[in-house]
Order: structure tokens, then C-alpha cells, then sequence
């Protein structure tokens, strides 16, 4: 005796051995033994020829027209047997049987199944839909194949032409067009990018970077939308100080700007004045909707995108040439022990004497370091009084800075071409203005706290920085509060903490409580943003520095080994892993072999070659 029966969704035959009860115990064609269930026999039958039964019967149900099957049918509910009866016109032989339900189990948009060798046929409507989705379906198929020849050709076909930034960054795997791109993407072996560039679609290895941040943070574009420019307060009071500012060469939102005065008992005054934009809108105003979408300004290497609008900066910025509202905090200094006697902010508009630059006045620092003023630089008593005065403020905190690390600018010229630049950092100038804006942001927060005003403060704990809107210490800084509040024209945490300020040295009430979900909405989506920014402006730095190595013609570097492979560049900031790097010491300097750079994957590709034995072994030499 021989069965046909149903075992994990598929066909079997056997030979029956033996049977007890509900279960048999059968033999496969190939030999092996198994039990099963008496209820999963589909048909009993003598004879031989099992071994090739299941080929034969699908051979032969390949040939029957599925349509005439279906029309044999009817409406009720039936069995296998009984159709291949109807079919066939007397009683099925086990092949002829076999084939009626292999076919009738292929075809199951035709005929639904209902139990085990029972079926029914689909209503004429719904198989009517069915069919027009299997042609649909492969109508898409065809679609897909001809995108996928095209695309390994490196052609790109108009319909994928206008999804190209979403292919490249938000790719959606339920879109066709997506489906072949990544088809196309495995069978040529290049990613996406790569893929994309060969057909021509990437104008530049940077704007292929660049505007990856767009699509993710900037999807209606950079462009600000028209905005009425905000009236300047009047009747502000003009303090009696002659102010000047210290920032990079390309800084135009000049948030910060330092005064030095002389009072009659002989204490000095130091005055930090910070660009007053909260003077000018509300929170809930047009322009409070720009600085809350953006929350920052973003800073890339040869670009930055502002937070406020360019006319808007300009309007509030602490430009040289005339007197610009300002939130003023004053500390009045015993000049011999450099304690703060007395402290005081105001509200006022303050005369900027001048902008000094960094790379104009770079050299007082090595004045200052060497215990003296300097000459030639507008201001250059104060800023050396106001550097040591910032000595003493960073011993007070706890927190001296003595790592001798560098800082890296990226200065990137209308042809593209990029120079990155060295600065030691803890430099006079740095550290002279990183203490005075330390010292505003704690007392301000202080300021806030005394008054129970709401505020959103930077905190640190076990190691750990959050943004937080109860009053905490940061112990990374030395100090028990400190609240972002001396950049207000480029972080929008700064210009929530002027808000509450001005309405508390004003004497007005503040526009947020402590609960108020505004605020914790803008602290939750600043510290989101923030980071954002954060990364692809690093992100960035390693591209130019890329770029660097090419445009330089770099073929041996001199590099620093972090750990196991990592190793950084010497000459730039430059991180990357080299295989072929021996174990090494930590902090063992080596010469590597440039061997290629991929700026679209941003790879760099290097070969250990030696120790470095001398500073000056190794050079740019032109590529071969």
C-alpha cells in the first residue's frame, strides 16, 4: 500500500510499513522512515512508480489550462478526487489524481483552499482582481529589470533622475525605483554613491556630503523666508565704556564684547557686554519661529548656516562704529587680588570701539606668555590685565587646563582650496575670553536661580554633560551653575536664558515658567539639533581633510598611534585604522604610506612603513 500525503506544506509518497491507529509508519522512495498522522493521507493506492509519481504529475498539471479547471468548478466547496472524477471522466489513476491536486494547490488565487485535499473556487470578481495584480506585478518586474540593465550600464533613467537624493539618503524600500537602485547597487558591487557617481548624478564628492545635511536637517531649504526687521529699542541708556570685541576673521554674528575701566577707589570694572537680540522680538514672533526651527548656527568648513536671519544678525550684532544694545554684566575687581567685589547687569546700549580679529592681534600671545602687553594692537593694556585677571578665574574654578593640544580652523577660499591651520589651544587670547564667558554664564545662572526664574542650564555629573532646566552643577567646569547665555544671535538655548534676563533685571515678568512645555520642548529639540550639527561639522573636517592630502599631493604622513590600528595624522586631524600597523606603543610616531583616498566613502587608505625617527623624514611628495 502506498500514500499520498501532506507533510510542511508540500507533497510526499511513501510505502506504508505498518499502521496503528492514527499514525503510519511509511517508507520513501529514497528509503528513509518516518510516522505520521493518518489525517495528512490524501490517497491510498497500489502499485509502483513512486519513484518519479510527483515529476510526472507536475509535468502533466503544467499542461492543463488553469482557466478551464476553474470553470469546471462551480461554487461549492469539493474535494480533489471529486474534481479529477469530473476532469478526467471515470476514476482517477494515482497520477492522474496527483496532478489535479498538484495544480489545484499551485494555482491558489484561482482555488482557495479549505482543508486538507479540499477547495473552492475564487469568486469571478476577486480573481479578476488577483489577476490584474499578477500582471501589475510583473509588469513592475519588467519595469525593475529594464532600471536594474540601465543602471549597470551606468545610465541613469529619467524616472530615478528626480529621486536622487532620496535614493542617496532616505532610501524607501517599498518604491519600485528604490528597489531597482539597490538591485543595480549588489550586482556591480559599488554602494550607492559610488553607483550614483558613475552615472553621473553626483555633481561633486562634497555636495554629495553637503547635501546629505540638507535632506536630513534642512529639507525646505537654507533661505530664510522674508521677515520684517525688528525695531531697534530706544531710550536705552549708553554706557559710559569703550568696548571691543575678539573673534575669528570670519565671525559676522559677534555675540560678546569685553570693557575696562578704572573706578575712582581704584578697583577696575570689567564690563562683558552680549548682543541684546531679545530687545528686538519675542518669544512667539516671526523671527523667535526661524531661531526655533533652526535652534543654531551651524558651522562647516568654507560655510556656516546662521540661526537668525542675515539682516536680522546684522541689526543686533555688536559691529565696531556705534553704540549696540547689549545685555551688560559688570564685575567690579579688587586689581591686586583679582576678587569680584560686586557684580551688576544692565540693560543698555554700549559703544563697540572696535572688532579685533584673532589672526590680526595672534601675536600678544606670545607677549602675554612672556609677561608682557605687547604693542600695536588697539586695547592691548586691558586685554593683558583682562588675561591675567582670567588666570586667576580658571585657578579659582579648579579646573587648569594643562593639556597641550591643538585646535584645527578650516579655511576653505573661493577655489576650493582648503588650508587648515594649528592654533595650541589654552592660548592667551582663547583662554582670556573661554574665562570671562565662563564667569557670565555662571552668574547669569546664578542671576536666574536667586530669582526663581526659569532657565536652561548645562550640567555635568558622573562625567556625563545634559542640558537640563534645574539649577545643577558642572563639575567638568569648576562651578555651581552655569546657563548658556553669552551667544544669543547663535544658539537658541542663549536667547531663551536673554528672555528671562531681561525680564528679571528689567523687573518684568518672565515669558517661561518652569514647567512651561515650550521650554522643554526647545531644550529637548536644541539638544537633538545641536548634536546633529555637531557631527556633520566633524564630518566635514574629516572630508577637507581629505581633500587636504589630495590637494597637497601627500604620498608619506607622519601619524600618531591611539591604539591597537587607529592612528592620527600629525599634520591635520585626521583619524583612521591601518591594517598593516604592528603593535605598537601608544603615542609611537610613525611614517605611513598614502595609498589612496576615496572622499565619496571618506576613506583613506594607508600602509605602514616605518618609525618615525625624524620630525623632518617625511614630505609632500607629488603623486605618481
Amino acid at each position: 500500500m502506498n500514500v499520498l500525503y501532506e507533510e510542511n506544506g508540500s507533497f510526499k509518497l511513501g510505502t506504508v510499513l505498518a499502521e496503528q491507529g492514527a499514525s503510519l509508519q511509511v517508507e520513501a522512495p529514497h528509503g528513509k522512515r518516518s510516522k505520521i498522522k493518518s489525517a495528512n493521507v490524501l490517497l491510498r493506492f497500489e502499485g509502483s512508480g513512486l519513484q518519479d509519481l510527483l515529476e510526472r504529475a507536475e509535468a502533466q498539471a503544467a499542461e492543463i489550462d488553469i482557466d478551464f479547471l476553474w470553470e469546471c468548478c462551480g461554487d461549492e466547496e469539493f474535494g480533489y478526487l471529486d474534481l479529477a472524477r469530473e476532469y478526467c471522466g471515470h476514476e482517477p489513476s494515482p497520477l492522474e489524481a496527483a496532478t489535479i491536486l498538484l495544480k489545484l494547490h499551485s494555482a491558489p488565487i484561482y482555488f482557495h483552499r479549505k482543508g486538507k485535499g479540499r477547495y473552492r473556487a475564487a469568486p469571478a470578481e476577486t480573481l479578476k482582481a488577483a489577476l490584474a495584480g499578477l500582471e501589475r506585478k510583473r509588469r513592475q518586474a519588467e519595469q525593475v529589470a529594464q532600471w536594474v540593465e540601465a543602471l549597470e550600464r551606468h545610465e541613469l533613467p529619467e524616472a530615478l533622475r528626480p529621486l536622487v537624493p532620496e535614493l542617496l539618503y532616505r532610501p524607501d524600500r517599498n518604491k519600485l525605483e528604490t528597489k531597482a537602485f539597490e538591485q543595480a547597487s549588489a550586482a556591480t558591487g559599488l554602494s550607492p554613491a559610488k553607483l550614483m557617481e558613475a552615472c553621473g548624478a553626483l555633481p561633486s564628492s562634497h555636495d554629495y556630503h553637503y547635501n546629505r545635511f540638507l535632506y536630513e536637517l534642512f529639507p525646505r531649504g537654507v533661505d530664510f523666508p522674508p521677515v520684517a526687521l525688528p525695531p531697534l529699542p530706544e531710550d536705552l541708556p549708553v554706557a559710559d565704556v569703550q568696548a571691543f570685541s575678539l573673534d575669528d576673521a570670519s565671525t559676522t554674528e559677534i555675540d560678546d564684547a569685553l570693557s575696562l575701566q578704572e573706578l575712582p577707589d581704584g578697583r577696575r570694572r570689567v564690563g562683558i557686554h552680549i548682543a541684546a537680540p531679545g530687545l528686538g522680538f519675542a518669544p512667539g514672533s516671526p523671527i523667535d519661529a526661524i531661531a526655533r526651527e533652526r535652534l543654531s548656527t551651524a558651522y562647516l568648513p568654507g560655510r556656516k548656516l546662521t540661526m537668525l536671519p542675515p539682516e536680522v544678525v546684522e541689526r543686533f550684532t555688536l559691529g565696531e562704529g556705534a553704540p549696540r544694545p547689549a545685555l551688560s554684566l559688570y564685575a567690579d575687581v579688587d586689581p591686586h587680588t583679582f576678587d569680584i567685589v560686586a557684580t551688576e547687569s544692565r540693560i543698555e546700549c554700549v559703544p563697540i570701539a572696535v572688532n579685533l580679529r584673532l589672526d590680526e592681534v595672534d601675536r600678544l600671545n606670545e607677549s602675554f606668555l612672556a609677561g608682557q602687553p605687547g604693542k600695536d594692537v588697539p586695547f592691548t593694556e586691558e586685554l593683558f590685565w583682562l588675561y591675567r585677571f582670567a588666570l586667576v578665574l580658571e585657578v579659582r574654578r579648579g579646573k587648569v587646563d594643562k593639556v597641550d593640544r591643538l585646535d584645527y580652523s578650516f579655511h576653505v577660499d573661493e577655489h576650493d582650496r582648503i588650508t587648515i591651520e594649528a592654533r595650541k589651544r589654552g592660548a592667551p587670547l582663547d583662554k582670556l575670553v573661554s574665562e570671562v564667558m565662563i564667569l557670565t554664564n555662571r552668574l547669569w545662572g546664578k542671576l536666574l536661580d536667586d530669582h526663581q526664574a526659569a532657565a536652561i542650564y548645562r550640567a555635568q555629573g558622573d562625567g556625563k554633560v545634559r542640558m537640563t532646566t534645574i539649577a545643577s552643577a558642572h563639575q567638568g567646569l569648576g562651578v555651581t551653575h552655569y546657563a548658556w547665555s553669552s551667544s544669543p544671535l547663535r544658539r537658541y538655548v542663549d536667547l531663551i536664558n536673554q528672555w528671562q534676563l531681561l525680564a528679571v533685571v528689567g523687573g518684568t515678568p518672565p515669558p517661561f515658567t518652569p514647567k512651561s512645555a515650550e521650554l522643554i520642548a526647545a531644550l529637548r529639540d536644541f539638544e537633538v539639533t545641536y548634536a546633529a550639527y555637531d557631527t556633520f561639522q566633524r564630518h566635514m573636517e574629516q572630508y577637507w581633510c581629505l581633500r587636504w592630502l589630495l590637494q597637497e599631493e601627500v604620498r608619506t604622513a607622519r601619524a600618531e598611534v591611539l591604539r591597537e590600528n587607529l592612528v592620527r595624522f600629525v599634520d591635520v586631524p585626521l583619524y583612521t585604522r591601518v591594517p598593516s600597523l604592528p603593535e605598537l606603543p601608544i603615542g609611537t610616531a610613525v611614517v605611513l604610506e598614502i595609498e589612496a583616498v576615496d572622499l565619496i566613502d571618506m576613506q583613506v587608505r594607508c600602509l605602514y612603513k616605518k618609525p618615525l625617527q625624524d620630525q623632518q623624514e617625511t614630505q609632500h611628495v607629488p603623486a605618481c
